[in-house]
């Protein structure tokens, strides 16, 4: 009992101590930044027709699809074109906010606005990369994740604090003028509402304790209560991603369709999937390489959630499984949909090599910069608010 004590103890410790993951938790924030904001870029000739007012799907049955489902999307709010290019803008600088790591808290939460509203707004444009971007959208709100990797992070070494500086107040300054103006004209439902005044009040507290009182016990509390929701969110996040394998790799099974290789043959054939007609005809002609890529991807999907127990077996499938993404990408032209699988996949890469992979990326950039940012060390890396 007293070693179960301790043991319980200890790991409280370390839940509330420190925010766990730092590095997973920033490459997960970039991936799905960078997978957001490329698809935003490569579709903006075609941003009216997917999700403004040039669409099939028009103004007014997305309004009848909203109010029945209570999906949250600010392009209801008005249906001008105007306010359709201002929400698509800023949901571009958001994404690059984020990807730098920029103002975390605030850009993090105008991020998971600008997709929800863009997604929610033709629902029969998305796929099964869509579905996976908006749920990370609002995992990323919860955690710390620009303690290493991100300007905020620069900021807190050169000044102090991430929150230093006046564009935090001014940033959140408007943000509260449109969360005002949405409460006012009822543009949020009553769980949104709740949830947006939330962020918004905590984020003021923190920024008041933090610029009078930073080495406070007021202080001390919302650092605990931060490592906690990062936790939290860091732990969905990873649940998130087992259950998307563990439910697709089952489905399969019980199906015939990936048991005779049908699944993988059939799409090899359709030009909406074939952005390389002679590598999916090279593929396809070979029932050897089909069935071992049929049944080696329900393999990998089944086993993974199963293989977190063993680190060495956890890193080898989650190669494959990028892998697997990253030709998926290729073979069938689905480019965001794999950047987004493989985004979500980065939760469960080694602390180990993703220190080295920045300290690549860091001797590619000037002495200069490498002088002044240094790779934070993986044991103990520096606990920055957002």
């Amino acid at each position: 009992m007293r070693r179960a004590r301790a043991a319980l103890g200890r790991a409280a410790a370390k839940v509330t101590g420190e925010a766990l993951g730092p590095y997973q938790s920033a490459v997960v924030r970039i991936g799905f930044a960078g997978t957001w904001l490329f698809f935003l870029l490569c579709e903006f000739p075609n941003r009216a027709e997917l999700y403004g007012p040039d669409g099939p799907w028009s103004w007014r049955l997305a309004e009848r699809l909203t109010d029945s489902n209570g999906a949250f999307t600010v392009l209801m709010w008005s249906d001008s074109a105007l306010w359709f290019e201002i929400v698509y803008a800023v949901s571009v600088l958001a994404s690059v906010g984020l990807l730098l790591g920029w103002r975390t808290r605030a850009t993090s939460v105008v991020f998971m606005v600008g997709v929800l509203s863009l997604q929610n707004r033709s629902v029969f444009m998305g796929d099964g990369g869509d579905n996976v971007i908006h749920l990370m959208a609002i995992y990323l709100v919860l955690t710390r994740c620009a303690q290493v990797w991100s300007l905020d992070a620069r900021r807190a070494r050169l000044r102090g604090s991430a929150c230093a500086g006046a564009a935090g107040p001014v940033l959140w300054g408007l943000l509260g003028l449109v969360f005002a103006y949405g409460a006012v004209t009822g543009g949020f439902g009553y769980g949104w509402l709740a949830a947006f005044a939330a962020v918004w009040v905590c984020c003021g507290l923190w920024w008041l304790v933090d610029r009078h009182d930073p080495e406070g016990e007021g202080r001390a509390v919302l650092d605990v209560l931060a490592n906690l929701l990062h936790n939290a969110g860091l732990l969905v996040i990873m649940a998130e991603v087992c259950l998307i394998y563990a439910t697709a790799g089952w489905y399969k099974i019980q199906g015939s369709r990936w048991q005779d290789g049908t699944a993988l043959y059939y799409p090899l054939g359709l030009d909406y999937f074939t952005p390389w007609p002679g590598l999916s005809a090279l593929v396809a002609g070979s029932g050897t390489l089909v069935m071992l890529l049929s049944y080696g991807t329900v393999a990998v999907q089944v086993a993974f959630p199963f293989t977190l127990f063993n680190r060495r077996v956890k890193n080898v499938l989650l190669a494959v499984m990028m892998l697997e993404h990253a030709g998926i990408a290729v073979l069938l032209g689905l480019p965001f949909f794999s950047l987004a699988m493989i985004a979500a996949d980065a939760v469960f890469l080694p602390t180990a090599f993703l220190v080295w992979l920045g300290g690549r990326a860091a001797g590619l950039r000037p002495s200069r910069a490498v002088a002044a940012e240094p790779v934070p060390a993986p044991r103990e890396p520096e606990p920055v608010p957002r």
